[in-house]
């Protein structure tokens, strides 16, 4: 019997043998906390331990459950009674998707803000709505950091695009964040399921020589050891805390 998972279900459509879609479903906004950090890393270790078959095709989307939020970042509360939080949660996550071994898709229905940018990052594709949706990222208006919070947007965006995530908070609708590489195809909200299967579908077999997620690494790995560096540190805080909340 397959295990359930708080606040997020997986499909397996038949129509795309390999492919397995995760849908966020912590309302409002799927914001990440540590325990649902750890819940969406466990939903990918048992895609890939239980659903997945040797040498076979494989690919995971990641969505949401509304077409107004993809994710909201983190609960930054959160670190203000657990200084660990998101060293046992958050940057768990994103080592876990940079390190991944088949490829992952992420489906933005909505608003991206903060944390949720690295989190898309993480992922090798980005497919966004058309029609609704904001990314933005922060840190800067927040006062906030961690080591390795750039590498992402340094390592695969161009460097002036890098620049105005970072360092100017900018905000994209999903036809500018296509323009500026952010994302690799925008679709109207009532097809972009579809695509995100169908490109999933496409990208799959890449996974069967099984060296995808070795190859990721040549290309991404300063992110991926950033991301390990911090990630179950109980020794001292990583980054500051966040002098403003969103």
């Amino acid at each position: 019997m397959a295990p359930s998972f708080q606040n997020l279900t997986i499909e397996s459509p038949a129509s795309a043998p390999g492919v397995h879609i995760i849908t966020m479903n912590k309302p409002p906004e799927n914001r990440l906390n540590m325990a649902y950090a750890q819940t969406i890393i466990d939903a990918l270790r048992y895609i890939e331990r239980d659903l997945m078959k040797p040498d076979s095709p494989g690919a995971v989307v990641i969505s949401s459950f509304s077409d107004k939020f993809w994710c909201t970042g983190l609960e930054l509360d959160e670190s203000d009674s657990n200084m660990f939080a998101n060293a046992d949660g958050f940057y768990p996550l994103l080592a876990t998707l940079v390190d991944y071994p088949y490829p992952t898709v992420a489906l933005i229905t909505g608003h991206t803000f903060g944390g949720a940018c690295p989190f898309m990052l993480s992922c090798d594709y980005r497919i966004m709505n058309s029609k609704r949706g904001f990314i933005s990222m922060p840190p800067v208006n927040l006062g906030l950091h961690f080591d390795g919070i750039g590498a992402l947007p340094r390592l695969k965006l161009h460097p002036q695009i890098a620049r105005k995530m970072l360092l100017e908070a900018h905000k994209w609708t999903g036809e500018a964040a296509l323009k500026d590489g952010i994302v690799d195809e925008i679709s109207p909200p009532e097809k972009m399921r579809q695509r995100a299967v169908e490109f999933a579908s496409s990208i799959a077999p890449r996974a069967t020589m099984g060296v995808y997620g070795l190859l990721r690494a040549e290309l991404w790995g300063e992110a991926l050891e950033k991301f390990k560096a911090i990630s179950y540190v109980h020794r001292k805080r990583i980054g500051t805390a966040a002098k403003a909340k969103i």
